[in-house]
């Protein structure tokens, strides 16, 4: 099952997307303008998926938005979490305040009111707040059941299932205010989508992430390749605090930051960001 928010005929939908992403069928949801989260949160309460709502529609004539275009409250991600970009960190100026072991997931809030839509504008903040803008493909899990202190064992029975996250980065907030909480979440500073792909249709332990900027190739990695996996940030994620559906976790960035380039390459007006990620399908977007 794909699940997809959409405009149409000036109204919020809310419904599933098809397999070969041309079509959308809306759902009988009561508060569309939340996207999907009232249909997460009904699934998690064992209601049935609601019945269809209108007719089904080619995707080229709806306005795709983010599928939880606002979260239920902050995003919880992962910070250099594949070996490779952990190493392309150690070149930057982040090579003194990073861990020298592996002991625990690094874990950080990304405000849910920066998500856009798939396909929406990312606006650049200005030189007077950041001129280091930076770009992360990364696979998203969204929660399906809650729950408190997950154990890695049964983590993915709380998965309802992936999204494509931009974790859009102001790299010299990041250092000037050693967090990154401001620096990963100016306004419109997290693309998502284009769907939620249901976990039965989806391993997210096993696919492939890819982000291109300007057509050129710069990230290609596998989620086989995450330091910490899925079970594990669910588990560390979920330690004395309550996770809910609905819930998202940015699992990390692959190598091929513009960060890690020399010189660094950072994001310009005009810039067009495409992240596709297998088994889910493709994000793009242009800053301005």
């Amino acid at each position: 099952m794909r699940i997809a928010s959409w405009q149409w005929g000036g109204r919020d939908h809310v419904g599933t997307l098809s397999a070969c992403g041309r079509e959308v069928t809306p759902l009988a949801v009561a508060d569309a303008a939340r996207g999907a989260l009232p249909l997460i949160e009904a699934l998690a309460r064992g209601e049935p998926l609601p019945s269809a709502a209108g007719p089904r529609l080619p995707t080229e004539v709806v306005t795709l938005r983010a599928p939880l275009p606002r979260p239920l409250r902050s995003l919880f991600c992962a910070g250099r979490n594949y070996r490779a970009h952990a190493a392309e960190l150690a070149t930057t100026v982040f090579r003194d305040s990073l861990p020298k072991e592996d002991l625990w997931p690094i874990v950080f809030a990304k405000l849910g009111e920066c998500v856009v839509g798939p396909f929406d504008a990312v606006r650049l903040p200005g030189s007077a707040v950041s001129t280091q803008i930076d770009y992360e493909s990364e696979l998203a899990v969204v929660i399906g059941r809650g729950g408190r202190d997950i154990p890695r064992s049964r983590a993915m029975e709380h998965v309802f299932g992936y999204t494509i996250v931009n974790d859009v980065t102001a790299r010299d907030l990041q250092v000037r205010h050693m967090q990154w909480d401001l620096g990963k979440s100016l306004d419109t500073f997290c693309p998502m989508g284009p769907c939620i792909v249901s976990a039965d249709e989806l391993d997210g332990r096993s696919t492939r992430v890819r982000g291109w900027v300007n057509g050129d190739l710069r990230q290609d990695a596998h989620t086989r390749d995450l330091i910490f996996d899925i079970p594990t940030l669910i588990e560390t994620c979920s330690r004395g605090l309550t996770l809910y559906p609905g819930d998202v976790i940015a699992t990390g960035s692959p190598a091929g930051v513009g960060m890690g380039f020399n010189p660094p390459r950072w994001l310009n007006p005009g810039d067009v960001v495409r992240i596709e990620i297998d088994g889910i399908g493709a994000i793009e977007n242009r800053f301005q």
